[in-house]
C-alpha cells in the first residue's frame, strides 16, 4: 500500500498573479517584462515566453537551429512567416497548446507572460486563472519602432500574430514605451505594487 504517495498527489501550483503582456514588434515588451523581473527578483517572478515552446517545437519538426531561432538575428526572420503559419495550424487544433507548454514547471507566485499575440492566448489564461490574470499592453509609435529597427513585413506584420490583439480587448494596464512618456519605473509602479502584494500572500 506504500505506493500511494505518487506524483499525482502533488497539487498543481497556482500562481497568485498572472500578467499577460502583448505589443507590436519592437514595442519593447521584452525589455519591459525583463525590467519587472529585475525589480521583483527571480524568486518572486518568472518570465514565460509563449514563443519559446513554439520555436522549440518548430525547430524540432523542421531540423533547425533552436538557439538561432530564439535570437534576434536574420536566421529567425527568414523562417518567421512560415513559423507563424505553422503555429496558427497548431493553435487551430488546440488553442492552449503553447500556453500549457510555456507554463509547465513555473513555480514562482508571479507569472509574467511576455508575448501574448492573439485573443485565444488571453482567453486561455482568463479561463485557467480567472482571478489572477491581468492584461498589459506595451505600445510605441511606428516612428519609435522604426528607430529600433522595425520595418513592415508582409505576412508578418499583417498576420494575426501581430494584429490579433489590436482591438477588442479592454486592457487592464497600458504602458507607453516612448522617450517622451513618463519613465517606465513610474508607469510600472502600480503593477509592481500589485505583484508584491500578491507574492506576500503566497
Amino acid at each position: 500500500m506504500e505506493e500511494q504517495s505518487e506524483p499525482e498527489l502533488v497539487p498543481k501550483l497556482v500562481p497568485k498573479l498572472v500578467l499577460v503582456f502583448s505589443g507590436k514588434r519592437k514595442s519593447g515588451k521584452d525589455y519591459v517584462t525583463d525590467l519587472i523581473q529585475e525589480r521583483l527578483g527571480c524568486d518572486v517572478c518568472c518570465v514565460l515566453r509563449l514563443s519559446g515552446p513554439l520555436k522549440q517545437q518548430y525547430a524540432q519538426e523542421h531540423g533547425l537551429d533552436l538557439d538561432q531561432l530564439l535570437g534576434p538575428g536574420l536566421y529567425k526572420e527568414q523562417y518567421r512567416a512560415d513559423m507563424i503559419r505553422w503555429g496558427e495550424t497548431r493553435r487551430r487544433q488546440d488553442s492552449g497548446f503553447f500556453c500549457r507548454l510555456a507554463t509547465r514547471g513555473a513555480r514562482q507566485p508571479v507569472w509574467v507572460v511576455s508575448d501574448a499575440r492573439r485573443l485565444s492566448d488571453l482567453q486561455w489564461f482568463w479561463s485557467e486563472f480567472p482571478q489572477q490574470t491581468q492584461s498589459v499592453r506595451v505600445q510605441s509609435s511606428e516612428t519609435t519602432r522604426k528607430q529600433r529597427g522595425w520595418s513592415f513585413t508582409t505576412g508578418v506584420d499583417d498576420a494575426e500574430s501581430e494584429c490579433g490583439l489590436d482591438s477588442g480587448v479592454d486592457f487592464d494596464w497600458i504602458i507607453t514605451n516612448e522617450a517622451d512618456a513618463p519613465s517606465l519605473d513610474e508607469q510600472l509602479q502600480p503593477i509592481l505594487k500589485l505583484a508584491l502584494e500578491a507574492a506576500d500572500n503566497h
